[in-house]
C-alpha cells in the first residue's frame, strides 16, 4: 500500500508501506528520506497512531496521507544501570528502560524543562535544569525522590552520584545531598564543614567534596572511604581526587597522593608505593586499584593484586605513559610510540601478549568488565582495532574483524563494543544479550553520530537526531515505544 507522509512545511515523502509494519517502522523509514527525525505520526483528523500498532490494524487505507511533527534532535544521553535518558535540543528530556530504574519519567515530565546537564545513580535519575534548580525520578531509595531537599535545590552548579545517593554542588559553594543514607545521601554530620566546596567526587557507597581552600570533607558509608579521619591531616592542598569502586585517592598540589578507605581496595598506599609516590600527574581507577603516572613518564600501581594494583612484572616496560585505561579488574597504559602495555587479572585483560605485535599506533582504548571477567579493545591510528581478554565479554572480534576499519569510537557496555565506522555504521561484538548482537536494529544504525552505553544496552544518535538502541529490551535496548 502507498502512504504518504508531510510536514507541517509542505515536505512529503510516498512510501510503499507492508501492512505487517508497525507505525514505528513506517516512521522510521519515513525519517529516512525525509532526512529529519520524526515525532508523532497523525492522521488528517488528528488522531495519533500507536508505535507498536501494526498498520494493518490502524484503520490505514491505501492512498491515505499522514500528518508528521518534528523532533528536536537528542543532544545528550546519560544511562542508568538499566535505562536511558536523553536530553533534546529543545531543553525537554525522555527515559525510557525499567521504570523501576528511572526508565519512566511521565511523572515529572512538565518539569524537565530546560535541562542542562543529567546525572544517575544506578537506579535513578537527576536532572540539572537552565534555572539550577533539580529534578529527579527513579528509585526513592537510589536517589529518585529529592523533595525532601527541593527548597534547597536552587543554584545547582554540578551533581555527582554514588550508586544510590546524589549531591548537588550549588553556585554558593553549598553541597545538598539526598537518597541512599548509606550511600552517602545523608550529609548533616559534615553539614557545617561543606561550604566552599568546587569538586564532588564519588565511588559506589561515599562521596569526597573538595574544597577552595583544598581541604576535603567526606561522607556516606564509612566502610567505602566515607570516613576519611585517619588521614584528615594530611588532606591538605588537594588538588583532584580519584575513586575506585570503594575508596579514594586524592593527588596534592606537591604531587603526593593521599588514600583511604578499605586497602584491598586501593585505600592504603604507604604499605607497597607510599614512598615512590612522588610528582603525580594522573591517576586511574577500576574496581579494586589505582594506577598512577608520574612526571618522568613512568606509572606505579597500588590496591588488589588481583585488579591489577601490583605492576611489579611490567615496571621496566612502563616508560613514556601517555595514558592509562582501565577494564574492570586490569590496566592498559598506552605509551608515546603507541605501543601498550597491560597487567592485572588475565581474564579480564591484563595479559595481552597473545596480540603484542598488533598493538601499535595505539590512540585509544576501552574496557570492559562483568563479574570476574572482562577486555579490552584498542583503537589504531589507521582506524583498524585490536581485541584481548575474555570472549564473553568482547576480547574476541575475528567474527568482524574485517568490517573494523574506519573506527572512529568505541563504546563498551560491561560484555560488549560498539563500533562507530566514519562512514556512520556501527559494528557490535561481545555478549548478545549486553548489545553484542545489533541485527535485530542494524537497518537503522545508518549515520550515526555518537553511541552512548549503560550496564547492557547501547543507544545511538543519528545524524538527524534520532535515537537507536540495542541490547537489553527491558534495561535500554528497545526504543519503539517511546516517543523519542
Amino acid at each position: 500500500m502507498l502512504l504518504t507522509i508531510t510536514l507541517l512545511s509542505g515536505k512529503d515523502v510516498v512510501l510503499e508501506a507492508d501492512a505487517a509494519w508497525t507505525i514505528n517502522e513506517l516512521k522510521q523509514r519515513a525519517q529516512i528520506e525525509l532526512g529529519v527525525g520524526l515525532g508523532k505520526l497523525m492522521t488528517l483528523s488528528g488522531v495519533v497512531l500507536p508505535k507498536k500498532q501494526p498498520i494493518h490494524r490502524s484503520g490505514l487505507q491505501d492512498g491515505d496521507t499522514l500528518t508528521a511533527t518534528v523532533r528536536p534532535d537528542a543532544v545528550q544521553l546519560m544511562a542508568s544501570t538499566e535505562s536511558f535518558c536523553v536530553v533534546r535540543s529543545d531543553g525537554s528530556a525522555v527515559s525510557w528502560g525499567n521504570p523501576l530504574t528511572g526508565g519512566d519519567c511521565s511523572a515529572v515530565q512538565d518539569r524537565l524543562v530546560d535541562v542542562q546537564r543529567l546525572q544517575a545513580t544506578h537506579r535513578a535519575f537527576a536532572a540539572l535544569c537552565g534555572d539550577g534548580s533539580v529534578t529527579c525520578w527513579g528509585d526513592p531509595e537510589a536517589g529518585g525522590d529529592c523533595s525532601g531537599v527541593q527548597e534547597q535545590l536552587q543554584g545547582v552548579q554540578h551533581l555527582q552520584a554514588t550508586t544510590a545517593a546524589f549531591g548537588a554542588l550549588r553556585a554558593d559553594g553549598l553541597v545538598v545531598t539526598w537518597g541512599n543514607p548509606l550511600s552517602g545521601g545523608f550529609s548533616d554530620q559534615v553539614q557545617e564543614e561543606l561550604h566552599d566546596v568546587f569538586q564532588l567526587q564519588s565511588n559506589s557507597e561515599a562521596f569526597a567534596a573538595l574544597r577552595r581552600d583544598g581541604s576535603v570533607v567526606t561522607w556516606g558509608n564509612p566502610n567505602y572511604g566515607g570516613d576519611s579521619r585517619r588521614v584528615q591531616r594530611k588532606l591538605r592542598g588537594v588538588i583532584e581526587i580519584q575513586a575506585s569502586s570503594a575508596a579514594f585517592a586524592a593527588i596534592l598540589a606537591n604531587g603526593s597522593v593521599v588514600t583511604w578507605g578499605p586497602g584491598h581496595f586501593g585505600g592504603n598506599c604507604s604499605y607497597d608505593v607510599g614512598r615512590s609516590l612522588k610528582h603525580v600527574l594522573k591517576i586511574q581507577s577500576n574496581v579494586a586499584a589505582f594506577a598512577a603516572i608520574l612526571q618522568d613518564g613512568s606509572a606505579i600501581a597500588w590496591g588488589s593484586r588481583d585488579s591489577g594494583g601490583d605492576c611489579g612484572s611490567v615496571q621496566d616496560r612502563l616508560r613514556d605513559v601517555r595514558e592509562i585505561q582501565a577494564s574492570k579488574a586490569a590496566f592498559a597504559a598506552i605509551l608515546g610510540d603507541g605501543s601498550v602495555v597491560t597487567w592485572g587479572n588475565p581474564m579480564c585483560g591484563g595479559n595481552s601478549i597473545a596480540v603484542s605485535p598488533l598493538l601499535q599506533n595505539v590512540h585509544q582504548i576501552q574496557g570492559t568488565g562483568s563479574d570476574t571477567i572482562g577486555a579490552f579493545a584498542a583503537l589504531r591510528q589507521d582506524g583498524s582495532v585490536v581485541t584481548w581478554g575474555s570472549p564473553q565479554c568482547g576480547g574476541e572480534s575475528s567474527d568482524v574483524q574485517e568490517k573494523l576499519r574506519g573506527v572512529q569510537q568505541i563504546a563498551a557496555t560491561k560484555a560488549a563494543f560498539a563500533a562507530l565506522l566514519e562512514d556512520g555504521l556501527v559494528v557490535t561484538w561481545g555478549h548478545r544479550s549486553c548489545g553484542g548482537d545489533s541485527s535485530r536494529v542494524q537497518g537503522q544504525l545508518r549515520q550515526v553520530r555518537e553511541i552512548h552505553a549503560a550496564q547492557d544496552a547501547f543507544a545511538a544518535i543519528l545524524a538527524d537526531g534520532s535515537v537507536v538502541s540495542w541490547g537489553n529490551q527491558e534495561n535500554g535496548g528497545d526504543t519503539s515505544y517511546v516517543d523519542l
